[in-house]
């Protein structure tokens, strides 16, 4: 049994779903379903976007960016939680429970911005499509991914660091599947007040503020499609939008379910709250590939070519 107070404990105990410990065998087969999936389907995007220099065009290059934030997320959390379902390997270190917050939280933050970056190159195919190449370089793309992943790291690593500094703990069993900072918080003796600000004002201002950057984006992109002279090219010009604004739709629809639940569904079974929150992990990273390749003709068309290779079709 875990001590009552632990003192800067050398690791914790990841309890998987409370009061569903006798079905986690079962509940593992769907989560591994998704996790196979979100990795077939990005590494299936990765390599044909690499492989067909015709794609090698901005909104490729940003759908990859993309498929390796999705990556990074999903594998965040699922190996270690297939391991406490499968093998019940519950423990993980102070430090590297720490580490998988901190990656956790920043391919968050990395793929908001990353759908955002996205918005931008909708609005700058549709208002200015004969510039389209000369503005979205693979230089600048270059610049924008870089200058995503340095403000994911920068927001991101005060989680850590406002954890480590405590030194007394009530207990080292975390009622979670994986290192999620407010799990981790609930286990400390001392003035949290730090913690809980910084991840409310954290979450509202990055999610907030891409929100409002796509929302933006979105709004000239509509002025400008109802200034086209007719219905066709209005069809054509929502048309390459659509694959965008249904990702859009799959990560921030779930992620704010999840929130809300987490902040004001205090009535919602604790279950049922980390269900949610592995759901908002995996499902956009697993149906990404699958909406791009659907609404794709490029992706499709290459992901079928690359298919009948594998099954040794001409």
């Amino acid at each position: 049994m875990p001590n009552a107070s632990q003192t800067a404990p050398s690791s914790f105990l990841l309890v998987g779903i409370p009061g569903l410990e006798a079905f986690h065998g079962w509940l593992s087969v769907p989560f591994c379903c998704m996790y196979l999936m979100a990795l077939l389907g990005n590494v299936s995007i990765l390599l044909i976007v690499q492989s067909d220099p015709a794609l090698h065009q901005p909104m490729f290059l940003f759908l990859c960016i993309l498929a390796a934030t999705d990556l990074g997320l999903s594998t965040s959390i699922a190996p270690k939680m297939l391991a406490i379902f499968w093998l019940d390997a519950r423990e993980i270190g102070f430090e590297a429970c720490l580490a998988q917050m901190f990656f956790l939280h920043a391919f968050t933050a990395m793929e908001s911005g990353v759908l955002l970056a996205m918005a931008f190159d909708r609005f700058v195919a549709i208002r200015a499509p004969l510039r389209y190449g000369a503005i979205l370089t693979p230089r600048l793309i270059a610049k924008v991914a870089l200058a995503l992943a340095v403000r994911a790291v920068v927001i991101v690593i005060p989680f850590p660091l406002l954890v480590r500094r405590f030194r007394h703990f009530r207990s080292n069993v975390i009622a979670h599947c994986y290192c999620e900072h407010m799990a981790l918080v609930k286990l400390v003796r001392g003035d949290t007040t730090a913690n809980n600000l910084y991840g409310l004002i954290l979450s509202l201002s990055v999610s907030g503020l891409d929100l409002a950057g796509i929302s933006s984006s979105y709004a000239l992109i509509l002025q400008t499609v109802w200034r086209l002279p007719s219905r066709e090219a209005q069809r054509k010009a929502f048309g390459t939008c659509g694959s965008h604004i249904s990702i859009i739709l799959v990560f921030y629809i779930p992620g704010l379910f999840s929130y809300l639940t987490h902040r004001f569904g205090h009535r919602v079974p604790q279950p049922v709250h980390i269900i949610l929150s592995i759901l908002y992990l995996l499902v956009p990273p697993m149906l990404n590939p699958l909406v791009y390749g659907a609404k794709t003709k490029q992706i499709r068309t290459r992901l079928l070519k690359l298919f009948f290779l594998a099954k040794g079709g001409p």
